[in-house]
Order: C-alpha cells, then structure tokens, then sequence
C-alpha cells in the first residue's frame, strides 16, 4: 500500500468533472467514464493516449507516492494532513495553461510562482517523516542513470527526484506522444479546457491518495481544504 500527497481542485470543481472526463476516471468516485471523442481524434485514440495517468487520476505531485514509515498509520497521516492544510492559505495563479513536460501534455503554471514552489517544498519537508526509506528496487524503477545530479540527490534524500530547486507543478493529461498525435492533441485538450484556464486558478487543497495494492488505481481518500478549518470530505 502506497500514499501520496497531491493537489487535486475538489470534487464539485467544473475542472475536475472535465480532467475525470478526459481520463477517463474520477479519483474521489472511482466511476469510469468513457472517453470522449473529439474533432481530431477517436474516443479509442483518447483511451489510448490518457492510459498512463488514468491510473494516477487528475493531480499535481506534491509529496510522491510513499509507503507508510514504521509506527506511523493511515490515520495518523491524514490527521497530519488536515492540521498542517489549517495552517496554510491557498496559493493563486493568475492562470493555467496547456504545456508539454519531457513528451506528456499537463496543466502548467502560465508564469513562475515562487510562492507556490515554496509551498510545494514545504509539503515534501513536512511530510518525510511519514515516508518509509526507498528500497534499490524502488530506486532503480526510476531509472537512476537518466537523472541528473540532483535530481538523483533528491530521490535518495527525499523519494522524489523532482523537488525543491527542480519542482515543476503539472497535472498530466496524457503519456508521451510526439509528430501528429501531440498536434492532434494538442488541439482537443484546448478545445475540452480552455474555458476552465482563462481565468486565476487556486491551489487551494490538498490531497491524501491511496493505491491500496501494488498497480491499483490510487484513490482520493481525504480532501483538505487549505488555509481554514472545514469538514473533511472522504471519498
């Protein structure tokens, strides 16, 4: 069993309901939607190219998937969740835009945001204690050779290469495509979100993920809130 904590908008955000219809599956529900068509591809052709973060679900990775350190529990981090997400306000971006990250396409800060770079960094910080150390095995399927100094720094230190001065906040919408098919997708993600990106966007939450079982699709198990004390909402 793995955790994870990530960013993911609620459960009745408009951009939500959008990203669960282009995966293909929604992480708080678990209900699996068809994929949609679009002018530029078939709905098998969708299927195909949003396989890799179907699994996943809609989020930004904040502190990457982890299995639980010795005498901590289920509860005891999502308890730690909600207090330190009361202690914390929501970081607004004056938009996302479409982008594409080493072959994938995700949502991406439209300008730099130190303030939600140090937020980010202060979750990895804050939570590591909740980490079980990686295992060789674990390390070695990040394929350790592929990285750079740092980034393989990070990932002993931290279970993550992408942290801290090499953070990138995205939200996947496909694997790697390139040539035609990142034209043609290109031109659906657009289409389907673009009415969601013009406008300031919020990282206003945070997120506790479950994989209950080694390959299992990870679920939404708690949503906070940030900055104010409300109902936990669990899926």
């Amino acid at each position: 069993m793995r955790y994870a904590i990530y960013f993911t908008p609620g459960p009745d955000d408009a951009l939500t309901r959008i990203a669960a219809n282009w995966l293909g599956r929604d992480p708080f529900t678990g209900v699996i939607h068809e994929a949609p068509a679009t002018e530029q591809l078939s709905a098998n052709e969708v299927a195909f190219h949003t396989a890799a973060p179907r699994r996943y679900g809609f989020h930004a990775t904040l502190k990457a998937p982890f299995r639980l350190a010795e005498g901590e529990t289920e509860a005891s981090l999502d308890q730690a969740l909600a207090d330190y997400a009361a202690t914390v306000e929501p970081v607004v971006l004056p938009r996302l835009v479409v982008g594409q990250i080493d072959g994938f396409f995700a949502l991406v800060p439209g300008e730099f945001s130190p303030a939600l770079n140090l937020f980010a960094g202060d979750v990895v910080s804050a939570f590591d204690r909740f980490r079980a150390p990686l295992t060789e095995r674990e390390i070695e399927r990040r394929n350790p050779d592929s990285l750079t100094q740092a980034e393989f720094q990070n990932l002993c230190q931290w279970g993550y290469p992408y942290v801290f001065d090499t953070f990138r906040f995205h939200m996947t919408l496909t694997g790697r495509v390139n040539g035609e098919d990142s034209t043609k997708l290109r031109a659906s993600i657009d289409a389907m979100f673009a009415e969601e990106l013009d406008r300031p966007f919020a990282v206003n939450g945070l997120a506790l993920f479950v994989e209950r079982e080694p390959g299992a699709p990870f679920m939404v198990h708690s949503h906070h809130a940030l900055g104010r004390q409300t109902q936990r909402k669990t899926a």
